[in-house]
């Protein structure tokens, strides 16, 4: 059998969702219209947080950097499926490939920490109010924060490495919308069963911890609302968290439904539109999830424009003086 090694000169071939002219172009303006949202939603999210004082707290420290990481991996994903979409190649070069494969896999595994970092937040919040602001330091939130990214390098460049290392088989045709581990591993020539394991205890061990933290976190919050005798109590409790557990429960979702299945089925349909969900969709829910769903983050968009209007006006006062 003929093998071959990557080169700089290497290309890959992404096959896309489908192959219908017609869906393609309903993909193409639906996916732009998604990422003009998640651009503007996620960027606005991120500008709110810092114009707004009142907002500079440990969770919306979390959720600012949380609107960067989707905006992020939505920027890695969705410009390269639209470019797909647009001509009839659909070639990658192996440079754009890994790359992409590369950050993908380092954003995705800083937001399941993050994520369990914002979990970990909420507890405090809920079950040891009194010593919120002592534990949720500056200092140890700065320090969740560098762990999350620090354990999505580590993922990443283990991944790439082991991907590197690997003979392929033509034709490079990749059987997906953009470049993920499994439908690579599927042209490999070699034999990958230690790969996988490797690959899979580093992103099983991702997914598992981060699932134990944001689960305890909510087990301890459940407990201590239900011992809470009011329900205005209750509810406002509940409030604070359910924006961030909708979240949580949507991204692990799809995440699972994606890849915890045996390998012989992953090019089926239904794998096919999880992935668009969470790399595509997800990004563009989110903002809407927490500011939709958050008291706070409306009274300070409304402050915000409040904010501007009034430094408008004593603008134009300023100049007609």
């Amino acid at each position: 059998m003929n093998t071959w090694n990557y080169t700089k000169e290497s290309d890959f071939i992404l096959m896309g969702l489908t192959d219908s002219k017609e869906i393609q172009l309903v993909l193409t303006v639906l996916f732009v219209l998604i990422y003009l949202v998640t651009v503007l939603g996620n960027a606005g999210m991120m500008l709110i947080i810092h114009l707004d004082a009142q907002l500079h707290t440990p969770m919306y420290f979390f959720l600012s950097h949380l609107s960067f990481l989707d905006l992020s991996y939505s920027t890695v994903i969705t410009p390269q499926t639209l470019q797909n979409l647009l001509t009839s190649t659909k070639i990658i070069s192996f440079i754009g490939c890994f790359t992409q494969m590369y950050a993908f896999v380092l954003l995705s595994a800083a937001e399941c920490f993050l994520l369990a970092s914002m979990a970990y937040d909420r507890y405090v919040a809920i079950c040891n109010p009194l010593q919120y602001p002592v534990i949720m330091s500056t200092r140890f939130c700065s320090t969740l924060l560098t762990g999350s990214y620090m354990i999505g390098t580590m993922d990443s460049t283990v991944n790439i490495f082991c991907m590197n290392t690997l003979y392929f088989c033509r034709p490079k045709v990749i059987h997906h919308f953009f470049c993920d581990t499994s439908p690579i591993l599927a042209l490999s020539c070699s034999d990958t069963n230690n790969i996988q394991i490797i690959i899979f205890i580093f992103a099983g061990s991702t997914l598992v911890v981060s699932l134990i933290t944001i689960s305890a976190s909510y087990v301890s919050i459940l407990s201590t609302i239900l011992k809470i005798n009011s329900s205005s109590g209750k509810h406002k409790a509940f409030s604070t968290c359910a924006s961030h557990l909708l979240g949580v429960t949507v991204f692990y979702g799809t995440l699972i439904f994606t890849y915890l299945k045996p390998s012989n089925s992953y090019y089926s349909g239904k794998e096919q539109v999880a992935s668009v969900f969470y790399t595509i969709v997800i990004p563009m829910l989110n903002p809407l999830i927490y500011s939709l769903r958050n008291k706070e983050v409306k009274s300070a968009i409304h402050r915000v424009i409040k904010k501007q209007k009034g430094s408008r006006l004593k603008f134009r006062v300023a100049l007609s003086d």
